[in-house]
């Protein structure tokens, strides 16, 4: 009896501690949807709901071009980081344990590096080749700083990979090429997966390094809502903020839907 009633407050206590959590992480999401419709400016005062801010938003052309410039730049990022890292976390995961160890350790750098850092060693490095600052800079640093974590999210799959698959298809008379791509790439496409949306996310929100290399006439999201707040807060920006946030959420659930529907077409 004394055993069932610790149990049952260990339970409540645990089920308590996650709900605070969750209201601490979710709130202020919430709080900000909430916001987006609100027909008045103030955010002390709900005026009625209304939907002139979302409408207002794509009438907005400094805004939109931000948006566009965000998302090209992020999809492009998260594309290349993604290519580059899965191939050189399938050269790292097939290398001697020594410079493994070493690829790692240069690997984690840019994963533990302040962003002011890597914003300021970015700045000096495009300075020193003489590259005019903009969108190619802007690029190129999102690619830099992404490629890391894809390597991250790739590497425990190739460790959960039998060793001899490759193999065994190069047997059978595949081309290497050829059986990467049909035996090794399937095999880790959740990694993969994992990897291009960590690295989308890293790079749609990015604002540190962005300001450090970025150029005259080329904004993100994340730099533009930074100049328009030292101004004062624009509901624009609640719509434009939940627009984001309800379609990352949207691809997650896509993402994991199709994933579970692998798996349980495989078991």
């Amino acid at each position: 009896m004394v055993k069932n009633l610790k149990s049952k407050c260990f339970s409540f206590i645990e089920k308590f501690y996650m709900g605070i959590i969750f209201i601490f992480l979710y709130a202020p999401i919430v709080t900000l949807i909430v916001l987006s419709f609100n027909d008045t400016k103030s955010r002390a005062i709900w005026g009625g709901f209304t939907l002139k801010w979302y409408k207002s938003l794509f009438n907005d052309p400094s805004l939109m071009s931000a948006l566009y410039t965000t998302l090209i730049i992020a999809t492009l990022a998260a594309i290349i980081s993604t290519v580059i890292g899965t191939l050189a976390a399938f050269g790292i995961h097939h290398s001697k344990k020594s410079f493994k160890s070493l690829m790692m350790n240069i690997t984690y750098i840019p994963v533990l590096n302040p962003d002011i850092v890597t914003g300021i060693a970015l700045m000096l490095f495009f300075l020193l080749i003489g590259m005019h600052f903009g969108f190619l800079t802007i690029l190129l640093a999102h690619i830099t700083f992404c490629i890391p974590y894809v390597i991250l999210s790739v590497l425990p799959k190739l460790k959960q990979l039998n060793k001899h698959t490759f193999e065994a298809a190069l047997d059978l008379g595949a081309k290497p090429i050829h059986a990467f791509f049909k035996v090794i790439v399937p095999e880790i496409l959740p990694g993969i997966i994992t990897g291009f949306l960590l690295a989308f996310t890293l790079s749609l929100d990015d604002f540190v390094i962005t300001y450090f290399v970025k150029g005259a006439g080329v904004d993100t999201l994340a730099v533009k809502i930074y100049a328009q707040v030292r101004l004062g807060i624009k509901p624009e920006i609640y719509a434009l903020s939940s627009l984001m946030m309800v379609s990352v959420l949207l691809l997650l659930l896509i993402v994991n839907k199709r994933t579970k529907v692998k798996q349980a077409k495989y078991q």
